[in-house]
């Protein structure tokens, strides 16, 4: 029987220890019923069905045909005998999971296999985790080169239960072919099953409320309050995932007047080499029927309101300090040109309007924070999937801000000197008063919208503190998203407020002279250079065709502006309709041939790959920490500035290659240049909504061991040596 089956994700903690007292005995009842049950039958062979007396496993397509998007949607669907029953990722006392290995498959680059929300199964006083009668478990399958045919080679390794237990064995396999994607006749067959895959909660309607130990030392319990927000509580339940020595008893269950409220108490036993109880990392199952939630949390003791205020206000001051040290990352560096020509541009000013300029680019920092605040609020409340700088994901969203950038490069180079009309006239008033015009309060909104520039261009980056800030925000409620997104905006905005409080130093510079227009014109190459980062990012999306049209439309939009003063006013309207054009031209060009990933893109990957770097592959993490190997795992993104000088200046260098090739450590690299619901499943089990991240995995680590945002040699060597055999 082939043993080595790959087993998919976090499931690999699936083979949790049975309780004590009761491994030795299950195991021999197992071997005896499993021997009455005869010889293990032959497995089906490269077939789309597998039957047996007791069980019908195929594989399932929700589409006729590859279609050109780059994932498409898988099913395994089991159809079980009255009374029999097969396992979850986490088996419970008994058992072991589904493992699906995809060796042999053609045009795969990855598959993920999803768990819909599992049954508990009490039996001899032993509790199981699994599925009866029928389950689809949905596979999101990602293509090397989309719009190509797929071929789908699974190895399945299963065991089916009712009074004696079965192993099965499975080859399946499945062409689809390219063409239009046109949805299959199993396609509303996954769907629904997919539905049931648990998540963060927010569609269901569930949410946990707290989370932390009880009892004695003597007889520690968890206690979990859960709230059901759109329907009433019928069958909770909780089944908590833990490091090996810990073992999670089934829960009492105590519900409200109104079965909105469910408090779990589940009580705890634990070996003596087992870690300690508090700061064990453990992951939270609630299912209720066919709905579910799943949480990363690391346990700790019950505390009082008042102590959790103070734990409030203690990560008010990490955001508060994050949002400081954003001013000092690569991402804010163009915008730092906006804030020096403005601190240039007061030389010889009066103090009052100093401090009211530099005051109101603050507030537009705070706005710039709050709206992101309310937007990943509503996003939460949706159940969309939310983190920290996902906006750049979006390729509207990197025309935008190109076009904007494009706009204060072309204007501090002096290409267009007069007000453009709305809000557009607005930015530039900010470089026009720093050149020594009047500085009265029309320059103010100028002073405002460079605060919020300031904002945007800072989120591709995640400084120290703000991983830990974010992470506390988004896994709260909405008044905390505020809370914590307002003290990192007043973090960012502090040098603004303390040149507001300190005038002074802004004054005493020289006045605006000569001097300052060269100081213009370097600062605006430095923003053209912030453009063309943007472009190269949205190279991924709309390919470097697309990419060079839209910066031929860029270029020609300032140079249509550097034309205006040097016509009549009679003539400047038609050339205000052309530059309108352009814009909008720039803007809708990423909406109409954006088709997802390019052959640039995959190219990159392949770069990746070539360098030494696997691609992210959860369900592989498992079977190769059991074969003793070590796992490192980072996840980049384009535009990420902080992953690209994590790579630059620590992961790439030959120093640190050369101990990656040692043998025993596996390098992998997840992109989330695009959305990607995986890995955003991936970062919201380990509480993490922003990159980068970076976790090594081990022998000695099989949960994981979590690096800062910003790595060192030292840091990525010591989490190596920790998690290694």
């Amino acid at each position: 029987m082939k043993t080595d089956a790959i087993r998919n994700g976090p499931e690999s903690r699936s083979a949790r220890p049975r309780k004590p007292g009761s491994r030795g005995l299950w195991l021999a009842g197992f071997l005896l019923l499993a021997g009455l049950a005869g010889p293990l039958p032959a497995r089906a062979e490269g077939a789309a069905v597998a039957t047996q007396p007791q069980v019908e496993v195929s594989l399932i397509s929700a589409q006729t045909a590859v279609g050109q998007a780059r994932q498409i949607r898988l099913g395994l669907h089991f159809t079980l005998a009255k009374d029999w029953k097969t396992y979850w990722r986490s088996p419970g006392d008994a058992g072991y999971p589904i493992a699906v290995d995809w060796a042999g498959s053609g045009n795969l680059a990855k598959a993920d296999l999803l768990w819909p929300a599992p049954h508990r199964f009490t039996l001899f006083g032993l509790d199981t985790f699994g599925y009866k009668d029928e389950v689809v478990l949905p596979v999101i399958a990602t293509l090397s080169e989309p719009g190509k045919p797929l071929s789908i080679k699974a190895h399945l390794r299963y065991l089916v239960c009712e009074t004696v237990c079965i192993p099965y064995e499975a080859d399946l396999a499945l062409e689809i072919p390219a063409g239009d994607a046109l949805p299959s006749a199993q396609a509303q067959l996954i769907d629904r099953y997919y539905a049931q895959v648990p998540g963060d909660g927010r569609a269901q309607g569930l949410a946990l409320e707290q989370v932390a130990l009880g009892g004695s030392d003597a007889n520690p319990t968890l206690e979990v309050t859960a709230r059901a927000t759109l329907a009433t509580f019928t069958t909770a339940d909780l089944i908590v995932e833990a490091p090996p020595g810990l073992y999670f008893g089934k829960p009492a269950i105590q519900l409200s007047e109104d079965d909105r409220l469910a408090r779990f108490t589940l009580p705890i036993t634990r070996e003596a080499n087992a870690p300690a109880l508090t700061g064990a990392a453990v992951t939270l199952t609630l299912t209720d029927g066919i709905c579910g939630l799943e949480r990363n949390v690391t346990l700790s003791p019950a505390t009082g309101s008042s102590e959790n205020f103070n734990g409030l206000l203690a990560m008010i001051g990490v955001a508060l300090l994050g949002g400081l040290l954003l001013n000092l990352m690569p991402c804010v560096l163009p915008v730092l040109s906006l804030k020096l020509l403005g601190v240039a541009g007061h030389g010889g000013g009066e103090k009052a309007h100093v401090r009211l300029s530099f005051l109101v680019s603050a507030a537009g920092v705070l706005t710039a924070f709050l709206l992101l605040a309310a937007m990943l609020a509503a996003l939460c409340a949706a159940g969309l999937a939310i983190g920290w700088g996902i906006q750049f994901q979006q390729p509207l969203f990197l025309a935008a801000m190109a076009l904007i950038v494009t706009l204060f490069a072309a204007n501090l180079m002096g290409w267009f000197e007069i007000t453009l009309p709305g809000w557009l006239g607005s930015l530039a008033s900010d470089a026009d008063a720093a050149a020594g015009r009047a500085a009265d309060r029309r320059s103010l909104p100028g002073y405002f919208l460079t605060g919020m520039l300031a904002t945007l261009l800072a989120t591709p980056c995640s400084a120290p503190f703000v991983g830990t800030a974010v992470s506390f925000a988004l896994s709260r409620g909405a008044l905390d998203i505020f809370v914590i997104f307002g003290a990192m905006g007043l973090g960012l905005a502090l040098p603004y407020l303390a040149v507001a409080a300190f005038p002074g130093m802004a004054v005493a510079l020289p006045r605006p002279g000569r001097w300052m227009i060269h100081l213009r014109r370097l600062l605006g190459i430095a923003l053209a250079a912030t453009a063309a980062w943007l472009l190269s990012v949205l190279a991924g999306d709309i390919g470097i065709w697309g990419v060079a049209i839209l910066g031929g439309l860029l270029i020609a939009l300032a140079l249509v502006l550097a034309l205006l003063h040097r016509l009549p006013n009679n003539q400047r309207p038609l050339l205000w309709g052309g530059a309108a054009a352009l814009g909008i031209a720039a803007l809708a060009l990423p909406a109409l041939i954006s088709s997802g990933p390019t052959a640039q893109a995959r190219t990159q990957a392949q770069a990746r790959l070539a360098e030494g770097w696997a691609p992210f592959e959860e369900a592989r993490i498992g079977a190769l920490v059991a074969q003793g190997r070590t796992v490192i795992v980072d996840v980049t993104a384009d535009w990420c500035i902080t992953c690209l000088a994590n790579k630059t200046l620590v992961l790439d260098r030959p120093e640190m290659t050369a101990a990656f090739e040692s043998g025993k450590v596996v390098t992998m690299r997840a992109d989330w240049t695009r959305p990607d619901e995986a890995i955003s499943r991936y970062l919201a089990r380990f509480g993490r909504y922003g990159i980068p991240f970076n976790v090594v995995y081990g022998p000695k680590a099989p949960e994981g061991i979590l690096l800062p945002e910003l790595l060192s040699h030292d840091a990525v060597l010591n989490a190596i040596a920790r998690a290694g055999s």
